[in-house]
Parts: C-alpha cells; structure tokens; sequence
C-alpha cells in the first residue's frame, strides 16, 4: 500500500487555519540553499533539481534498483526555511531580495547518504546541471513547534504570524527565531493564489 503523507502523517502537514502546538520528530531530507526573491528563475531552478533527485529516488524500483525497505510513497511536499540578510530584519516591508532560503523535500526512512549519492549520479547522466553539486543529505529535527495552516496569498502571511505570535503569548511559549519553516500542501504553478494552503512553523520553547 502506497504510503500517503497527507493521509498517514495528518498531524505535520496538515493542521487546521488555527495555532497548534506540534512535536517534530527528526526527518532526512535533500536539500539546497538560495538568495534573493523567491519570483526570480534562480528559485524555480533549485526546485527542479530537488525533485528531479526526488522522482529518481521514488522511480529506482523501476529502474532496476530496488533499495533495501524500499516501499512506494507519494513524494513529500516542498518545504522552505526562510531567513533575511541581517540589513533587512528590521525593515517595515518585506524585502523579497534579500531573503535567505534552504528549501528541500523528505525522505522516507529507507533513504540513506548512500542511496542518495547513487541517485545523485543517475541524475548527474541524464539530466546535467551545475546545481546539483549544491544539494545535500541532511537530518532535521525541530522539536517542539507552533504551526496553523494559512490559506491564501504568500504576500498575507503575516496576518497569520500575528495569529501564531498571539497563540504562543497566551501559552507561555517563546518564538526560538523568526526564522520558520513553510510548506507548500498546494501546486503553487497550478492553484489560485486564494486556495493556496501554506503549512506556517515557528520553533518554540517554554517561556520559564
């Protein structure tokens, strides 16, 4: 049976349009680094080096290579965690060129360094590009976080951080950094911008 994230893992990538506290166990992801304003080529490129590893590591079986536990997925959602350069913290508006993002796409279990160098190099013959020498098999855990569903525009994130920020006061939890992670449950090239839905993360901790 077809592992199904959005089925099977419910509690991490889809929670309802209000705050909740979550515990995020460590995960294996492949991933790379970027610059600069998500809308700008430079981005949608390291998107598609990220699941063009992800689709080679899905597809093995098919291919001949059959790693051991494999068993067959939905590939995970598109992940971003998104920081600014220092000179743009404390900006009233957001600006978009100076952001500072790793986005990165999950592994299953059965995933190791090793499987991930092997695919690295089939997709190094068949689909070239200098980029793929910038992505990297690495272990994430987050612990204790808030999070809450924003459905909506990217632009009016913000409402929603307000939301998550109030949550987190009245709970006497602390924001770790606004530094925070997103995920995108929707095609954001297929969906209209009012029905995207956008998993929002902070990092939190007890307020002692």
């Amino acid at each position: 049976m077809k592992h199904e994230w959005k089925k099977k893992e419910k509690q991490y990538y889809m929670p309802k349009a209000k705050p909740e506290i979550v515990n995020i166990e460590k995960f294996n992801f492949i991933t790379i680094k970027g610059e600069g304003n998500p809308n700008e080529p430079a981005f949608a490129d390291r998107i598609g080096v990220l699941y063009s590893l992800a689709y080679t590591i899905k597809m093995m079986p098919r291919n001949g290579i059959n790693p051991e536990g494999y068993y067959d997925y939905v590939v995970y959602p598109l992940e971003g965690v998104w920081d600014l350069k220092e000179e743009a913290r404390n900006k009233e508006v957001l600006d978009k060129d100076k952001l500072v993002y790793t986005i990165m796409i999950r592994q299953p279990d059965f995933v190791t360094p090793e499987l991930f160098e092997l695919a690295l190099d089939i997709v190094k013959k068949k689909k070239p590009n200098d980029l793929l020498d910038s992505l990297e098999f690495t272990s994430i855990s987050e612990g204790k976080c808030v999070q809450m569903m924003h459905i909506g525009s990217f632009d009016e994130e913000a409402k929603t951080f307000e939301v998550m920020t109030k949550f987190c006061e009245d709970n006497n939890l602390e924001i770790k950094s606004k530094v925070h992670r997103e995920i995108y449950i929707s095609d954001f090239r297929r969906t209209k911008t009012e029905n995207l839905k956008t998993v929002l993360r902070y990092m939190v901790m007890d307020n002692n």
